[in-house]
């Protein structure tokens, strides 16, 4: 069955050697839906991004039911469209966006412990709208990215450690498969493709909504917060992070960045509990005595905006992702004189790298082969590096960096082999 359903995306690419006749698929789709010839959607990084020839932004789920039915006629491959942030290498160059923008309603059953979410919602939509039910949603750290990107590739956010994956809050799904039909998937109708779905969805399938678990009970407060350290002070706090073991309500990540064109290493900090907790839980860091500090106690909307900045659409940024067992203090040391160099260039002084941290003690609770995920029993880390810059005669000298990079994580991730998870 699984074979049957993989999507029109494996077509053979085209070079279209006649003006494709757009009119049959205008007449079919509903008077909101939008054809777009030769625009293409804004994307996080402009590194080999795709370059199709057209975005069909449909505006129902009939309407991507047809436009998937058209493009099998017309043997035209698509890329499903959900925010632009995919950075994985892409040598897309016909065919069109599928872009699910207009699918973007969020409701809440009578007693708010079940959300339905359409396709084309953001993390911050969700959020918005669970903070106004008074019901909290996992989802990814990131406001910017599709919420249901995250959540198909198996889905790390701040509250993994209490609540697991963002794919184990999965109730059902509605997909459109190869040959435009809709299916509602539950490990009751279809358990293969349940199973396939969560952790591969992007692969067999256009999915176009989910029904998930809420939290009307769950707080929707939390510590919140950037310690940000100088330069001088990494070796300490390398150390700290090296002894750290992660509370189910604790959540860090690490990044080097640049700060007012000084490089600065900022410990984003979250506890979903009291300050007085979380400044207990957290005191190791705190006692470095960080030359800045924004902690506090803060809401549901406001604990992904240290992502913010990130969330810049444009220019180059490919990107290597690596996930870990465990933390190397001196892997991330040697890491950070890499990119201490790669930054000293001008133009790639936006270059980051950034590592995310949860508890996966909640995740692992449930069975490997459970779903499609590949690394809820092994990573417990999840690390990116990103060369930023605006000239593609550098991208030599990015892959050179980005390489260099990620060997030097995979020589110590404690991993039997490689895992990788590429979403937010």
């Amino acid at each position: 069955m699984l074979i049957t359903t993989l999507l029109a995306l494996s077509f053979p690419l085209l070079s279209l050697a006649h003006p494709l006749n757009l009119s049959p698929l205008r007449t079919s789709l509903s008077p909101s839906s939008i054809i777009i010839e030769q625009d293409p959607l804004p994307r996080w990084s402009d590194y080999n991004a795709p370059s199709p020839y057209l975005t069909i932004h449909p505006a129902t789920i009939a309407d991507v039911q047809t436009t998937i039915r058209w493009a099998d006629e017309q043997d035209l491959p698509f890329i499903v469209y959900g925010a632009g942030n995919d950075w994985a290498n892409s040598s897309f160059t016909h065919g069109f966006y599928l872009a699910l923008d207009l699918l973007s309603s969020i409701s809440f059953t009578p007693d708010r412990t079940e959300a339905s979410i359409q396709a084309g919602a953001l993390t911050s939509d969700v959020i918005r709208a669970g903070y106004a039910a008074s019901s909290l949603i996992l989802t990814a750290t990131c406001d910017c990215v599709s919420f249901l990107g995250a959540l198909l590739g198996g889905g790390v956010g701040h509250l993994t450690g209490e609540y697991g994956l963002l794919v184990d809050t999965l109730l059902s799904i509605d997909v459109v498969l190869a040959d435009g039909s809709l299916r509602t998937v539950t490990e009751e109708t279809e358990p293969e493709l349940w199973w396939a779905l969560r952790g591969a969805g992007a692969s067999f399938g256009v999915v176009v909504g989910v029904r998930v678990r809420a939290y009307p009970e769950a707080g929707l407060w939390a510590w919140r917060g950037s310690l940000v350290y100088s330069q001088g002070q990494l070796t300490p706090v390398l150390d700290v992070l090296n002894e750290l073991e992660l509370s189910p309500r604790a959540a860090v990540s690490l990044l080097y960045a640049n700060r007012n064109d000084t490089p600065a290493i900022v410990i984003d900090v979250f506890y979903h509990g009291s300050a007085s907790e979380a400044t207990a839980f957290f005191h190791p860091l705190l006692s470095l005595r960080p030359i800045s500090d924004t902690t506090s106690i803060k809401a549901w909307p406001e604990w992904n905006e240290p992502s913010s900045a990130a969330c810049t659409k444009g220019g180059r940024k490919p990107t290597w992702g690596v996930g870990l067992a465990r933390f190397n203090a001196a892997v991330f040391a040697r890491v950070f004189q890499v990119w201490l160099e790669l930054t000293g260039q001008p133009f790639a002084r936006k270059s980051s790298m950034l590592l995310n941290w949860v508890s996966m003690d909640k995740a692992r609770a449930v069975p490997l082969g459970d779903s499609a995920v590949p690394f809820r029993d092994a990573v417990a880390l999840f690390a990116t590096f990103t060369v930023a810059y605006e000239d593609a005669g550098f991208d030599d000298e990015a892959l050179r960096y980005g390489r260099l990079v990620r060997g030097l994580w995979r020589g110590a991730d404690g991993l039997e082999r490689p895992l990788t998870w590429v979403l937010c």
